[in-house]
């Protein structure tokens, strides 16, 4: 080995390195400083995490209380945001996998579903206070909730969806095409089956994210200190109650706050490890 190609060696061996140790570095970073955000709201919110939690509705100021309000609130708005967003997603996703993805129009359909997908969450909750709220004599309801919340929903499983499909093998779709199979019964019984997995993770990793969204939610379903299942009414929701509770300067709204962040935290881990398993059982099934 020459003298050059020696120094040269040395001088990438040691860059390789500092960026090993940079990498590392930011790695452990990061962690630690997640691990500090875990432990505290373990600390603090696991205290307060107690039947009465699941009971009593949100109480006053220094009284005893728990999040049921909230908490269905929040599941009957997460749960009509991804009934009305998953459909559509579904159905736009299969169009630009099998028709029209490949024109100008499923290119610039990708586009604006890119746009949509990292657009924030506040300004959807805007434009559906715009387009809805103040077009029903500005009353707020858990419709117009879950509608902000399926806007947030309807992307990812538009994406995921056209992922999906892409990744079946053409020799499936030209085998039962052979068979004299009608376009329609394709995607439904061969194509949809074959991509049910890593559609029903898009679904579990959209619901995850609307599980915590408070910006939207503050335009369009307002919050309720009341249990009600109107849906046409104003509802509160666990994110809106943690925003409330969080700066009110009570002791009981505090821990309130504090076991519903938790509760949320332990909800989107719950969706996480199952979309997590979903798609490893999709991967060992193509494998």
């Amino acid at each position: 080995m020459s003298t050059f190609s020696a120094a040269l060696y040395q001088r990438r061996r040691i860059i390789n390195a500092i960026a090993i140790t940079l990498a590392c570095a930011a790695a452990v970073f990061g962690l630690v400083f997640l691990g500090w955000i875990l432990w505290t709201l373990v600390a603090k919110g696991l205290a307060h995490l107690n039947m009465a939690l699941f009971l009593q509705d949100q109480p006053p100021p220094m009284e005893a209380g728990g999040l049921r309000n909230a908490i269905v609130g929040s599941l009957l708005m997460c749960g009509m945001g991804v009934a009305i967003g998953t459909p559509m997603g579904i159905a736009a996703g299969t169009w630009l996998a099998e028709v029209g993805g490949h024109s100008r129009l499923g290119t610039a359909v990708r586009f604006v579903n890119d746009i949509l997908m990292s657009a924030p969450s506040i300004v959807l909750g805007l434009f559906v206070y715009a387009a809805f709220v103040m077009n029903t004599g500005g009353k707020f309801s858990a419709i117009a909730g879950a509608l902000s919340l399926a806007f947030i929903v309807l992307p990812v499983v538009v994406r995921t969806t056209d992922e999906m499909l892409r990744l079946v093998p053409v020799q499936m779709r030209e085998a039962a095409l052979s068979l004299g199979v009608p376009q329609w019964k394709v995607t439904v019984q061969v194509l949809y089956r074959s991509a049910l997995p890593g559609i029903v993770t898009g679904v579990l990793l959209a619901l995850a994210r609307i599980s915590g969204e408070t910006a939207p939610l503050l335009f369009t379903a307002f919050g309720n200190e009341f249990f009600s299942l109107k849906i046409t009414g104003a509802m509160s929701a666990v994110p809106l109650v943690m925003y409330k509770f969080a700066g009110a300067g009570f002791e009981n709204w505090e821990q309130l706050a504090w076991a519903g962040a938790l509760l949320v935290t332990l909800f989107v881990l719950a969706i996480s490890l199952l979309a997590r398993f979903l798609l490893l059982r999709n991967r060992a099934t193509h494998d």
